[in-house]
């Protein structure tokens, strides 16, 4: 099983440590998520400072960016780490493409994804081929292209294609024509059973594909800590975030799959009314052992190998690593999961 790893480092100097750190400590990918900081800027860093990781956004917001911009930088960030990019993409929903990003929202967002990732592969074939542009959608279109603003072709050929995807539509769109998906946090065993796998085995299916043509990126949340009483009080900072990802209306198929829809309509209900803090009462610990690995550091690894054996090829695994102890943890955990 491939490892990989998040960053958000506040200097240069800390993200190129970061990266050297974790490529000698055995992750084989790591990504920037788009969570107050732009999500490619930083992997032009780590490419530079790291030989053997591949990077990767996870995710970057498609809609406030047009395909051809979103192309241009996929395209640069591959040639200068040799091949090493892949290209993470996501929807956000209607309310901050609206307000957050100043982005109009047109239409339901699977089929303008769909557009917009058939859009990006046009502008990558012309990259690569110089072959006339010829796209043409109902949202997107790429018609035009001069020598002077064609970056031509890279070694590799090409840029891979990951979204993040939660409900059937999308799924179904991973297995039809991504690469890979990068499963959301806000997840649970049954189900990615139950709905991720089949939709994405439609999608394929569809395509003329496989699912073992596609990289399925997974990993939740890890509450972890030396003893029972460590666990227990690092519980509540992830059932707010399990309660903040759970008032969001786009999740509440994950928790409908449990009988938890109740609970998704409560929580939505005190977003809205503004009270944060409250909202993690409504997450027990029945449902936070659905979404996280829960248990002490000698348990984990047998819970996550249990988890996502079979199911992911690639797992989503971030530690913290403050003290030299907990270095040596993870370079321990690293060793053993890679043998899954």
């Amino acid at each position: 099983m491939r490892l990989e790893t998040a960053v958000m480092a506040p200097t240069i100097k800390e993200l190129a440590d970061y990266g050297k750190r974790m490529e000698e400590m055995g992750y084989d990918s790591i990504v920037t998520p788009e969570a107050g900081r732009d999500p490619f800027l930083p992997l032009a860093i780590l490419a530079e400072h790291t030989e053997r990781l591949k990077l990767g956004t996870a995710v970057a917001i498609a809609f406030p960016r047009s395909p051809f911009v979103v192309a241009q930088m996929a395209w640069d960030l591959q040639r200068y780490s040799g091949g090493r990019f892949i290209l993470g993409l996501g929807t956000q929903v209607k309310g901050h493409n609206e307000r957050r990003y100043s982005t109009p929202w047109p239409a339901p967002p699977g089929p303008r994804l769909r557009e917009y990732i058939l859009c990006l592969k046009a502008i990558f074939n012309t990259f690569q081929t110089n072959e006339r542009p010829n796209f043409k959608g109902d949202w997107y279109q790429f018609t035009l292209i001069s020598p002077f603003f064609n970056p031509g072709p890279i070694p590799n050929g090409g840029v891979p294609i990951y979204i993040s995807a939660i409900n059937k539509y999308h799924c179904r769109l991973v297995g039809e024509v991504c690469d890979g998906i990068r499963m959301h946090p806000f997840n649970t065993p049954k189900y990615t059973r139950e709905v991720i796998i089949p939709s994405i085995e439609e999608g394929a299916k569809k395509a003329g594909r496989k699912l073992s043509d596609i990289d399925v990126v997974g990993g939740g949340f890890l509450v972890t800590g030396k003893n029972e009483e460590e666990v227990e009080r690092a519980k509540a900072p992830f059932k707010q975030q399990i309660a903040f990802y759970g008032s969001t209306r786009s999740y509440h198929p994950v928790l409908e799959c449990h009988g938890w829809g109740e609970v998704g309509m409560a929580l939505h209900r005190l977003s809205m009314e503004g009270k944060w803090a409250e909202m993690t009462n409504e997450i027990t610990d029945e449902m936070l052992n659905e979404f996280a690995i829960v248990g002490t550091y000698d348990e984990i690894v047998p819970k996550i190998k249990e988890r996502y054996s079979g199911v992911v090829n690639t797992l989503g695994f971030g530690y913290s690593t403050i003290t030299a102890e907990q270095g040596e943890r993870l370079r321990w955990l690293i060793q053993e999961l890679k043998q899954l």
